[in-house]
């Protein structure tokens, strides 16, 4: 990790610790600065009410300027949420994960912004790719090229 990425974390992690997070979204593992664990439940009535996912967050050494790898974790019992924007692998397809990412956006912003987008689901849906995808994807998702063309869900 670069000193930059280094500070960078601390002193989201650091925030995290102090004031803690948004409503719905809990830090689970950050021993280190290369992978972190959130929970995720969406608050309100929604779709997924009452569901509660796993996030893990990780970081590369270029992290601010490049974004984290984030995916749903996925093992004998969790699952990744059934929504039209994300693979049974828990690979999620965002746009402010690969081509509309910034600097700007924190590891907690992204929480809130993927909580928002399970929110705002009018239904419960796998991309219609899911089983080409799942079966040709990389274990990282960043190393895939999404093609971005619905903001409706």
């Amino acid at each position: 990790m670069t000193s930059i990425s280094v500070r960078r974390l601390q002193k989201e992690l650091t925030e995290i610790q102090n004031e803690g997070c948004p409503v719905g979204i809990n830090l689970l593992k950050a021993d280190d600065f290369q992978t972190w664990f959130f929970t995720l439940e969406v608050m309100g009535d929604s779709l997924y009410q009452g569901e509660a996912y796993t996030l893990m967050f990780r970081f590369e050494p270029q992290y601010p300027i490049s974004s984290p790898a984030v995916q749903f974790v996925v093992s004998h019992d969790k699952q990744a949420p059934i929504h039209p924007h994300v693979y049974s692998n828990g690979h999620i397809c965002a746009s402010i994960l690969g081509s509309e990412w910034s600097p700007v956006l924190s590891v907690v912003a992204v929480c809130v912004t993927l909580q928002s987008m399970l929110a705002s689901c009018k239904k419960k849906e796998r991309p219609p790719d899911n089983d080409r995808y799942v079966r040709t994807a990389p274990d990282n998702p960043k190393k895939t090229v999404f093609h971005y063309d619905d903001d409706t869900v």
